[in-house]
This record gives structure tokens, sequence and C-alpha cells, in this order.
């Protein structure tokens, strides 16, 4: 186990419930607190946590570093729109089940070509396929919508107990806002379940060493492919969630500079820690945010201050505050 994760597994004692419910009610306060504005960037941040932490699973756990995971989160979102453009679907938890489970299709079809690989060869391999999906919605634009993409209506919420209201606006800086909050909730308690179990220490076995692995009897492959699985669910429950926010998908959500995006977030926040790529993608979200408000250069100005912030905290973030208090707790 890495200098890192044990630490983390010291910080968080005793008092890691308490914390993450002071958390949670804070989160919960955000409406209350900003202007609907910043609380759509609240909103995206949850969305894109729950998506970096289902690529941590796969990079931060397992060892395995994908550049294709933008298919995952754009089927996600595809499903969604489809399922409104096909078959007037305006129910977010009917999105949700379509969304994960188009998802997870995909992932098992990938995952059979890539888990048989590992290192770069896994990274190439699901970079490829990703493009595949990529030329996909584009080619066939008479389902996809194509470089236009498809529009998204704002969803009713609870089986249809909770309807759009007219102000658009302020129905996404309420009530979406506290459906993705929850969801956003769930999501983490269960990936801390997954990580925290006999199969999530299976996979910090593969990754730590792989041979020693497969010799006490740990099927690596098998495992590989359900962490690719679950890792592929999360992200496409991300993608479902983010459309009706956003409001059109299209096919810029597939492609690999947006997978690019979801590994700088894990990275940015520290992918050696549990919390770190949600930490990661709340400061990615605002980051991108304020340059595009302060530039026209701004992928240029993104680029240098995320490059910056890799060099000066190469373990991100949240591993870099974590490796402050711990001298801070020898030293005391």
């Amino acid at each position: 186990m890495s200098i890192i994760a044990s630490a983390v597994d010291r910080v968080w004692g005793p008092w890691h419930l308490a914390a993450a419910l002071a958390a949670v009610a804070m989160l919960a306060c955000v409406p209350w607190l900003i202007d609907p504005f910043q609380t759509l960037q609240v909103s995206y941040g949850l969305i894109f946590g729950i998506a970096a932490l289902g690529f941590n699973l796969l990079l931060g756990y397992t060892g395995l570093l994908s550049f294709g995971h933008a298919a995952f989160f754009g089927t996600g979102a595809y499903a969604a729109a489809l399922a409104l453009k096909f078959f007037g679907v305006k129910s977010m938890e009917l999105y949700l089940v379509g969304g994960v489970g188009a998802s997870l299709i995909l992932g098992a079809i990938m995952g059979a070509v890539c888990v048989r690989n590992n290192r770069i060869f896994f990274a190439i391999l699901a970079l490829a396929l990703s493009q595949v999906v990529w030329s996909l919605a584009l080619k066939l634009f008479w389902v996809t919508g194509g470089t236009d993409g498809l529009r998204m209506q704002t969803p009713t919420l609870l089986g249809g107990l909770v309807t759009p209201t007219t102000d658009k606006t302020t129905f996404l800086a309420f009530h979406y806002y506290y459906y993705v909050l929850v969801v956003f909730v769930a999501a983490i308690a269960l990936m801390w379940f997954i990580v925290r179990s006999p199969f999530g220490k299976a996979l910090q076995a593969i990754r730590d060493n792989e041979v020693r692995a497969e010799f006490v009897g740990v099927q690596v492959r098998r495992y590989r492919f359900i962490s690719f699985l679950v890792s592929a669910g999360f992200t496409g429950l991300a993608g479902a969630l983010w459309v009706p926010l956003n409001g059109l998908t299209s096919p810029d959500v597939l492609h690999w500079t947006f997978s690019g995006k979801i590994v700088f977030m894990t990275v940015l926040g520290g992918f050696k820690t549990f919390l770190g790529p949600v930490v990661g993608a709340f400061a990615y979200n605002y980051l991108e945010t304020f340059a595009v408000s302060m530039t026209t250069y701004w992928q240029l100005a993104l680029g240098i201050v995320l490059v910056v912030l890799v060099l000066v905290l190469p373990d991100g973030l949240l591993g870099t505050a974590v490796k402050l208090a711990g001298r801070l707790r020898k030293k005391t």
C-alpha cells in the first residue's frame, strides 16, 4: 500500500462519519447561500465528481489508466437524450437506468478486449475503442443529430412527483440540485463500500503486484473486468445526470479530449486517495469556468495552470493535504 493510502486510513478515524455528514449538510445549504449560477456550478462539480470517482476505481485501485472513459460518459448522456427523442421518456429515473445500462453494455464489450492487456496497451485500446464510438456518433447523424447533437428537456423527478416549472433555471438550481446531491451521496457510499470490501482489497493487490495477486489465487483478468464494468457504470451515471443540466449532448463528450478531462480531474485531486478525484473535479470545473470568463485563450491559460499545479503538487490537492496533516501530527 502506498504511503498516502496508508495515511488516509490513519486520518479517516472514528470522526470520518461526522465530517462526512457535516460536508453533506454544507452542500445541502448551497442553494440557500449562493446564486443559481453558482449552484449550477456546484451541480456540475458533483456530477463530474461521480465520473472521476468511477474512473479512480480503475486508475487508483486497479492500476489501469484509461483514455476512453468519455465513451461511457457520452453513452450515458446519449441514452437519456435518445430515450426522449424516440420514446418521449421524461422521467429522470428512467434516464439513469438507461444511461447506466447502456454504459454497462458498452463497458462489457470494451472490457472484454481491453482487460487482456495492461499498462500502455490497455490505455491505447481503450482510447481506440472510444474513438470508434465517437465516430459512430458523428456518422449516424439521423440518430444522434451529428455535430448538432440532441436537445434535452428538463425531466420530471421522483416518478413524476416533481415536475419542471416555467423557470427552468430555478428548477435546476434547486430541485434538480438536491436530486443530484442525493445521487452523489449514494454513489460515494457505494464506492466506499466497494473499495473497502474484499473485492476492493483484491483490486489493490492487483495494482500493487499483479504476479503475487495471481499467485495467491486472485483471478486477475476477471477482477479487472468487473472493475472496468463498475467504473463504466459510475461514469455513465454521471453522463445521464449531466445531460439535463447541460441541455444538449453532442459528440464532443465522446471525444478523447473529454476523457483527458476526467483523467486530469482525478490526477489533480489525487488518485491515491478516495475523495481526491471528487476534489479534483470541483477544482477543475471552477478553474475552467474562471479561465473561460477571463480570456479567449482560456485553453492555454488553463493548461499552464494545471501543469504547474501537477508539477508543484504531484500527489494532488487532497494527497498533498494528507501528507501535510501527517507531518504536523508527527511534530505534535
